[in-house]
């Protein structure tokens, strides 16, 4: 009859206690990766580049916002 000894215990034990903190790693490190997608935020330059690439606003209308928005930095 096959005998299990303490070595395939051990062994069997370690991984499981392996593949536990693997995918405990990798949840935080998928919701770390979430949160931080998320948080990124355009400025009003962005919006504003954006807007007039888009054809929102012509030249005009483009540069006379940039400029107050300048003006406020």
């Amino acid at each position: 009859m096959w005998h299990m000894d303490d070595d395939f215990w051990a062994m069997h034990a370690f991984w499981w206690i392996f593949w536990f903190i693997f995918f405990i790693i990798i949840f935080f490190v998928g919701v770390w990766y979430i949160r931080n997608k998320h948080t990124t935020k355009e400025t009003p330059l962005d919006i504003l580049k954006r807007r007039y690439a888009a054809g929102e606003i012509d030249t005009e209308e483009y540069h006379l916002r940039k400029r107050e928005l300048e003006k406020g930095n």
